[in-house]
């Protein structure tokens, strides 16, 4: 067994605290942008220099700080923390309160089907606190109500759920957002789409996995993420574009997944590396080009051996080199000449802010591009690279988390 399958969740965090510690370069550029950062130095601090060891329930707290937003420099960092919460939740059990909150499907099924009542019992003086108490949720946050009628029934009713014949053929993974909260986002997506000419299909697909990522549960993320993946890539195979427009579904799908795939043997066999080299890929560089390293020197720290290290390594980079964020693909349209870009006047003020998992992708700022093509809006970007909304999912609305989310938001 490798030496890290060993390691106790305490002393996977022991290292990444060691890790930061060394390297000190989030202490002042994170220390406003992160709550876990701050937790880390903080305990650190607590330790070296006031003398008091970090005890184990600090270490299991600072596990719940970390929302996997993508900002930290060093990959490394949120998926140690991500393997030692779930080595903590493989020995505890997640809470039923907090499976249930991340089963946006299931709650859907629940509170859709009563959306008079869901809203009712969250109102209520007496049952609404037990509620709130029962699931961890802070008493100023309200949950999103949910519709009687979600995306997915509506595209059923569309006959979007079946595969059709056409020039330009689109798979829309829709994600749990727009699938259930907000499915004016994903009728839009396949209202723009269609009018662009293309023949839409929402493919059977699943949460893509994230929630369950950051909670601990290694089980249900993995689970998620191979039965879409095969839908995916079935898709793939029938030549259609895959579009998704939830940023954290991109930031999963797209870029986590295929952290450290190149690295494998499958991978380094199939670009043709010679014995003794390794070959990672270089977009910088050009379209399948590479950098080429020797694999005396980085054998022992480049190689496959991550959370997602059990899912083929080709299948992931293939799902990751075939999904387009809907800006992203709506740009190239633009740029290949095919965007219809018949757009309405909108006379407004505007704001926009990039979410953090969609600033993580590296794709630039594609809806601001698009929407300062609107005659008469005026919009401002706002925000920086290290600026979070401090939402984090469901993690703004527990009630550990809600103080430090307003301030990270604040900014």
């Amino acid at each position: 067994m490798d030496s890290s399958q060993k390691q106790t969740p305490q002393e996977i965090l022991q290292g990444v605290m060691k890790l930061c510690a060394n390297c000190d370069t989030c202490r002042t550029m994170m220390e406003e942008d992160c709550a876990f950062f701050i937790e880390l130095y903080r305990l650190w601090d607590q330790e070296h220099e006031d003398g008091t060891p970090v005890s184990e329930a600090q270490l299991r707290y600072l596990t719940e700080l970390c929302t996997f937003c993508g900002l930290c420099p060093c990959p490394k960092v949120p998926m140690d923390v991500m393997e030692a919460k779930s080595r903590y939740i493989e020995k505890e059990g997640l809470p039923l309160a907090t499976r249930l909150l991340n089963d946006v499907p299931r709650m859907a099924r629940l509170c859709g089907t009563f959306p008079k009542l869901s809203k009712a019992l969250q109102s209520n003086s007496v049952l609404g606190p037990l509620l709130r108490k029962a699931t961890g949720l802070h008493s100023d946050r309200q949950l999103p109500v949910f519709p009687k009628q979600n995306f997915f029934k509506w595209a059923a009713n569309q006959g979007l759920d079946q595969r059709k014949e056409g020039k330009h053929r689109v798979a829309y993974f829709a994600g749990c957002t727009a699938g259930y909260l907000f499915p004016e986002i994903g009728r839009s997506v396949v209202e723009i789409l269609q009018h662009n000419g293309a023949t839409v299909y929402v493919p059977p697909q699943e949460c893509c996995g994230m929630p369950f990522l950051v909670e601990g549960d290694r089980k249900r993320t993995l689970q998620l993420a191979q039965n879409n993946m095969g839908r995916l890539l079935e898709a793939v195979r029938d030549d259609d574009d895959l579009v998704y427009s939830c940023p954290t579904c991109g930031y999963f799908l797209k870029k986590l997944l295929k952290e450290r795939a190149y690295y494998s043997d499958d991978y380094q066999k199939s670009v043709d590396a010679k014995e003794g080299e390794l070959k990672v890929p270089a977009p910088e560089k050009g379209e399948n080009q590479f950098w080429t390293l020797r694999k005396s020197m980085y054998r022992e720290i480049l190689k496959d051996d991550g959370y997602f290290s059990g899912i083929d390594p080709l299948d992931r980079v293939a799902l990751s080199d075939h999904l387009f964020d809907f800006g992203v693909y709506l740009t190239r349209l633009q740029g290949e000449g095919r965007l219809a870009a018949d757009f309405n006047p909108l006379p407004e003020r505007m704001a926009y802010f990039a979410p953090c998992h969609q600033r993580e992708q590296k794709m630039g700022l594609p809806y601001l591009e698009l929407l300062k093509q609107v005659p008469g809006l005026e919009i401002e970007q706002v925000g920086s690279d290290y600026d979070c909304c401090g939402m984090g999912g469901i993690f703004g609305f527990k009630d550990h988390f809600h103080q430090k989310s307003l301030d990270l938001g604040d900014r």
